[in-house]
């Protein structure tokens, strides 16, 4: 079950920084936006593992930031097993902490698991880390397979995360 992400509206304490680099997570975020704009998520012949709805959101970030006169850059991630944040290798992380130099802050894209690996790899005290969306709860989807390869997801209800003990909360269905 992936998370359900939403962008946090108000990043504006980047606007302190002369450079941000932007730390995607491929997995839940990319499932988050391609649910909430009812887009595949992934298009194999087309786009082969970006969505689409995903690379928009990134690319607005990254226009807004370059606006106001802040430098920014993406850490991509090309290989399949580096697409979810919070499983990747200690080589991957090692690449982020020297990337990471070139930059005063990081904007993660990535649930709270995602923040916390981007913390654990980079020890460079100087360079901030923010959290760039923000978890509504964990999405029990279901795929949807389209030719030629395309794969949609049907968001069925989102679980929130902190039920207490003796919480008589349910998972929310989705309204259409």
């Amino acid at each position: 079950m992936p998370f359900l992400l939403k962008a946090i509206e108000d990043i504006s304490e980047l606007a302190q920084f002369e450079s941000v680099l932007i730390v995607p997570c491929r997995f839940c975020p990319a499932a988050s936006a391609a649910v909430r704009s009812k887009e595949p998520y992934i298009e194999l012949f087309r786009k082969f593992m970006k969505t689409d709805s995903y690379e928009r959101l990134m690319n607005t970030l990254k226009s807004k930031l370059e606006e106001r006169g802040i430098r920014t850059g993406i850490f991509e991630s090309r290989l399949i097993h580096q697409f979810v944040l919070c499983m990747w290798t200690t080589k991957r992380r090692k690449k982020l902490a020297d990337r990471a130099k070139e930059y005063e802050a990081l904007l993660v894209l990535g649930c709270e698991g995602a923040v916390q690996t981007v913390r654990d790899s980079v020890t460079a005290p100087s360079c901030k880390i923010v959290q760039g969306l923000e978890t509504e709860g964990l999405m029990s989807i279901r795929p949807r397979f389209h030719l030629p390869c395309n794969i949609a997801l049907e968001l069925e209800s989102v679980t929130p995360l902190l039920l207490q003990e003796g919480d008589t909360r349910e998972a929310v269905p989705v309204q259409d």
